[in-house]
């Protein structure tokens, strides 16, 4: 099959999953699964999160360095990790109730002792917050499309989009756990 082909097949898939994972994701604040309790999973996903990181920066190294074949296997990796942690985030934020950022008391409303309390933390919070959530919409197809120019052989393409993807991927993985850190102390 001609790369363009390869290009072409797939490119549908990647546009729909662009659009449909981000939908599934906003959908869960409206749907709460009840009897499940899947609370173990934040710090799960955190760890796969920062894992990513690694196998990403490792990935560029290895691709650096003229390894074709560990810089494929490391992004597999790191697109299995990224999946396991859809997943995770998926079962977790449909079985469990929203967690505030300041709710010491864990009652699920934020008082105005509690506002007071977060001083510039709430903004540093929301900063990284709104746009690791923005950032996370938008890598999902610049993966999806770096990794298929990869696997059709168009390389001057897929090195020129990777120059944007690899960053903005390392970003997003790096502050998921940096944002759970930040709320940990909030979940009830």
């Amino acid at each position: 099959m001609e790369n363009n082909t390869i290009e072409t097949k797939y490119k549908k898939w990647i546009i729909a999953l662009a659009i449909i994972i981000p939908l599934a994701v906003a959908a869960l604040f409206g749907i709460k699964i009840e009897g499940y309790d899947f609370s173990l999973l934040p710090p799960i996903y955190s760890a796969i999160n920062l894992s990513i990181s690694v196998l990403l920066v490792l990935a560029v190294i290895s691709i650096k360095n003229g390894n074709k074949k560990r810089h494929r296997l490391l992004i597999r990796f790191a697109i299995l990790g990224s999946i396991l942690f859809l997943i995770g985030y998926i079962l977790y934020h449909a079985t469990s109730g929203d967690t505030k950022y300041g709710d010491i008391n864990h009652d699920g409303q934020l008082s105005v002792i509690e506002r007071g309390q977060l001083g510039t933390n709430a903004l540093i919070y929301y900063i990284i917050l709104i746009s690791h959530i923005v950032l996370s919409i938008a890598v999902i197809p610049m993966v999806l499309l770096t990794y298929l120019k990869g696997w059709a052989n168009n390389i001057e393409s897929h090195k020129k989009l990777a120059k944007y993807t690899f960053p903005i991927w390392l970003y997003v993985s790096l502050t998921g756990p940096i944002v759970y850190f930040m709320i940990k102390p909030f979940y009830s």
